[in-house]
């Protein structure tokens, strides 16, 4: 099989939880164990930093990986699902896995592929591992897919478990109750391996607290370690790109410090809380994370890393803005956003999984706002009919695309120099956005 034959295979035989959902997820670790042991248990062979949360762990996974990366250690970095290239979900400096690599270990578990029927998400992050492991990383970022207990990844003894923050997402799988799914997201906490918390919520910091000690394992909550004192957007000197400036300093007011990321979302404030606190522990461990290549992997994540659609700025006049956001907490910061973001008219291009709380997202768009409804090109997709039907209902009034690009230049089309244009709604929807038919030079 060359690759293409290879991802054809992948594609066609495993359940895929992108396109499917719930039935593709596996609740339990058997497949995934077998599929490491026939590889030579390969997530022994490298140290790792684990992360988890509902919203935040893509951008504080790459954050993290950026950093390691700028001071200079190999590191590898496991992230899903993935827009374009299935690689994607497998880096190491930023670099996708080769072909060849993905085509001849796919080849080697075919017999335990045909024994076990693995979902597609188990043979990622054996692949994932096996590549680590075999490149010899220093340290590798691996981001949890879904919940954290049950989840593939979930076969690591990190260095480091990091938690984002809890929210209403999959609850079909993980509980109906914040607190419930805090149980599922801390079960990545392992003895004595320190953890990470984002953030202090009522509903769940007692779940934490609880497993953490069960596990004897040192809890930190980021934002009882630091606070912002002052964030805005600024843009760079040169090239005119917008960064997030940030001073932070300790909770008892003392070390303050400047930093500059090339993240723009005023939501990622509380994640890069979470990354140095990341970092302090990862230093407290040995590791050497310098303060100037530190500030330097925060600034250059998207380049080091490839990180893509958090608040990205494709261009300017009129702005046109990617996010990943397709969850009640994800759209609220993504509406935060657009409120403090300069513009005249507001154009939305939105779509959706069949899967999400439709009725409660919906509930939170903006009604001042000319909507593009749209749809990825997945079974999961909501027919853009169907989402248009029930966005009128609740007043966000627009016209129905079957593409995603086609919605995109239409709102291009009717939108003036100083309007603002936001794509978002669903990760898949972002993943089919021709981005060179859009994206500005900076």
């Amino acid at each position: 099989m060359n690759y293409r034959e290879t991802l054809d295979y992948l594609y066609s035989r495993l359940p895929m939880f992108s396109r499917i959902g719930a039935a593709a997820f596996k609740k339990d670790l058997t497949n995934i164990r077998k599929l490491c042991a026939y590889l030579n248990q390969p997530h022994t062979a490298f140290k790792s930093i684990h992360v988890a949360g509902t919203n935040g762990k893509g951008s504080v996974s790459h954050m993290l990986a950026a950093i390691f990366q700028s001071c200079g250690y190999k590191t590898g970095l496991y992230t899903s699902p993935h827009l374009k290239d299935f690689r994607e979900r497998i880096k190491i400096n930023g670099i996708m896995a080769p072909e060849e690599f993905i085509t001849e270990t796919t080849k080697k578990l075919k017999p335990v592929i045909e024994d076990t029927e693995p979902s597609f998400f188990e043979i990622s992050v054996a692949l994932a591992f096996a590549w680590f492991a075999e490149a010899k990383t220093d340290i590798a970022v691996v981001e949890v897919g879904l919940g954290g207990r049950l989840d593939s990844t979930n076969i690591i003894t990190p260095e480091l478990s990091v938690i984002t923050n809890i929210g209403r997402d999959h609850m079909d799988m993980l509980g109906d109750t914040l607190e419930k799914i805090a149980y599922e997201k801390a079960g990545i906490i392992k003895p004595h391996v320190p953890v990470v918390v984002g953030e202090t919520q009522e509903e769940t910091s007692a779940v934490f607290e609880k497993i953490a000690a069960q596990n004897h394992a040192p809890i930190f909550f980021a934002d009882q370690r630091r606070k912002i004192i002052q964030a805005e957007l600024i843009s760079d000197s040169v090239t005119g790109k917008p960064l997030l400036q940030l001073v932070i300093c300790d909770t008892l007011g003392h070390s303050e410090d400047k930093f500059l990321c090339g993240l723009t979302g005023m939501y990622q404030k509380k994640n890069i809380l979470t990354v140095l606190e990341a970092c302090e522990q990862m230093k407290k461990k040995g590791w050497m994370l310098p303060d100037a290549q530190l500030k330097s992997g925060l600034l250059h994540v998207a380049e080091l890393t490839g990180l893509r659609g958090r608040w990205e700025v494709l261009r300017k006049r009129p702005q046109l803005v990617l996010d990943v956001a397709h969850n009640e907490p994800g759209i609220l910061e993504v509406v935060r956003q657009i409120e403090i973001t300069p513009h005249c008219k507001l154009h939305i291009v939105f779509g959706m999984v069949k899967d999400k709380d439709t009725q409660k997202i919906l509930e939170l768009l903006p009604r001042e706002a000319d909507y593009y409804f749209t749809q990825a090109d997945i079974p999961r997709a909501l027919a853009c009919e169907e989402l248009q039907r029930q966005a009128d209902a609740r007043n966000l009034k627009g016209t129905a695309f079957k593409n995603v690009n086609e919605a995109i230049q239409s709102a291009l089309a009717k939108a003036e120099t100083d309007d603002l244009i936001v794509v978002c709604g669903s990760l898949f929807v972002i993943g089919e956005v021709d981005d060179e038919r859009f994206r500005e030079k900076w």
